[in-house]
């Protein structure tokens, strides 16, 4: 079993991007846990954050402690409702940015590869034939080359929405994400001061007006 030492940013404290009577959208930081987990230390997160500013704020969705980037908050039930059938019926457009190890030969492709816990090691998750339906679509940004080696810069498209889909399917391919404390090895853990896993883009319909919400935050990778 993994052990979670957390240390969660003080700033910035909070990134909203947006704000209005149903939603808020923020740009959370990496080392910072959506929700609270059972100890105490983890109650600071992103969403007691919020509900120190507005009490109403209901969680939609989660980001891994260690992925930073874009989410969406509802401030109703309706909202609530509305939001979450979205993320579940897949009608919304989610885009990651990651840097992995090594150059990638494809410069595009879809890897569908069934997920599963792994039940010798929680929290982590493996391929398995028996596992869930997992579908990544990815594509080629730009393949890098420094003293530290090479790596490439990938958007990651999923089609569902596992535990640590984006790494397992990364991991899969022979390039794992840098800086993956979970599924890395210590060269590439130590690669990066963080996971490079970035939730760059994220378009819903906003839960009254039904108007298209896209929102974006660049990488820093």
């Amino acid at each position: 079993m993994q052990i979670f030492e957390y240390h969660p940013p003080k700033l910035p404290w909070l990134d909203i991007r947006y704000i209005d009577r149903d939603v808020i959208v923020i740009n959370k930081p990496a080392g910072l846990l959506s929700n609270p987990g059972r100890a105490e230390v983890t109650h600071d997160c992103a969403l007691t954050r919020l509900q120190q500013l507005y009490p109403e704020t209901i969680l939609v969705h989660r980001l891994d402690c260690a992925t930073s980037g874009i989410m969406v908050f509802a401030r109703n039930k309706k909202a609530e409702s509305h939001l979450k059938t979205q993320f579940q019926e897949r009608h919304n457009d989610k885009l990651y940015i990651a840097e992995v190890d090594g150059w990638l030969e494809q410069s595009q492709g879809t890897i569908n590869l069934p997920l599963a816990p792994n039940r010798d090691n929680p929290p982590m998750q493996k391929v398995d034939n028996d596992g869930k339906k997992a579908i990544t679509h990815f594509s080629v940004l730009e393949r890098r080359e420094n003293e530290q080696g090479k790596s490439t810069l990938v958007s990651l498209q999923p089609e569902t929405g596992r535990t640590h889909q984006l790494r397992v399917h990364m991991l899969a391919q022979g390039h794992v994400i840098l800086g993956d404390d979970f599924y890395g090895d210590e060269r590439v853990l130590h690669a990066r001061p963080r996971l490079c896993l970035h939730a760059a883009s994220l378009l819903f319909s906003h839960p009254w007006s039904g108007k298209e919400m896209h929102f974006v935050s660049m990488a820093g990778f």
